[in-house]
């Protein structure tokens, strides 16, 4: 497994540049490895953070958790992702996260970071340019969810995964993990689960994607790209210009 400094590091260079000293910074700090099952929770709504967290391998989850005792899921995390970096300016978590199948995270303490962004400034602004791209990917989000057709909703969301799984290197040919159940895809996209199965048949039916056994094919990426009304701009990732295959 890559070591968690070099998988934060590749992260931040996609869009940021850092200099040597930030790359020494970053070395520096303490990084304690944790892995988890397929959803247990590892930030919960309430907790008083004192560490943030970066995904080593895997896929997390952030979510809502309702009254009722339901999940709305407001985005997905990859290899790289600081899921929590906002939590640095917050007193109590608003959402949860758990592993969405087997995950490895590491927790950095605040107080580390902090001092490392007072040595590095530039380093922090990296930081804070990610909780950035994190908040364009909510914005879009929200737009998915209210304003596109159901087969348009779904198609936009495995674009979007799949192309950030492209710069998180875990595309393997026309495949990436992708261990999210059918409730959980309905509790992501505002669907009840008919229209879910419904939606992914219409989608497989179209020869764009499959999901199976934990896996998302894309078949055809434009394709994908023209039914889910995808454009990767928003996700601001500067070291991926071309298109998938």
């Amino acid at each position: 497994m890559e070591k968690a400094h070099d998988v934060l590091i590749r992260n931040l260079c996609e869009h940021t540049a850092l200099a040597p000293e930030d790359l020494a910074e970053i070395r520096a700090l303490t990084f304690t490895l944790r892995d988890f099952e397929s959803n247990e929770d590892f930030i919960r709504q309430g907790d008083e953070p004192e560490h943030s967290v970066l995904v080593v391998s895997g896929m997390v989850a952030r979510y809502h958790l309702l009254g009722g005792g339901g999940r709305q899921y407001l985005a997905f995390h990859l290899t790289g992702d600081l899921p929590d970096a906002q939590g640095l300016f917050i007193d109590q978590m608003d959402h949860g996260l758990s592993a969405l199948g087997p995950a490895s995270v590491a927790f950095i303490p605040h107080r580390e970071l902090f001092i490392a962004f007072r040595r590095r400034p530039s380093f922090g602004l990296a930081i804070w340019r990610e909780t950035l791209l994190d908040a364009a990917i909510f914005r879009e989000a929200i737009t998915n969810n209210s304003a596109r057709p159901m087969q348009a909703r779904m198609a936009h969301l495995f674009c979007e995964l799949f192309y950030r799984a492209r710069a998180a290197q875990l595309v393997r040919g026309n495949r990436c993990p992708l261990p999210i159940s059918l409730a959980q895809l309905g509790e992501t996209l505002g669907m009840a689960i008919a229209t879910v199965n419904r939606t992914l048949a219409e989608l497989r039916r179209s020869g764009a994607m499959d999901l199976r056994e934990g896996e998302l094919i894309v078949l055809k990426w434009r394709d994908l790209q023209r039914l889910g009304d995808f454009s990767p701009t928003y996700l601001h990732q500067k070291r991926q210009s071309s298109p998938p295959a």
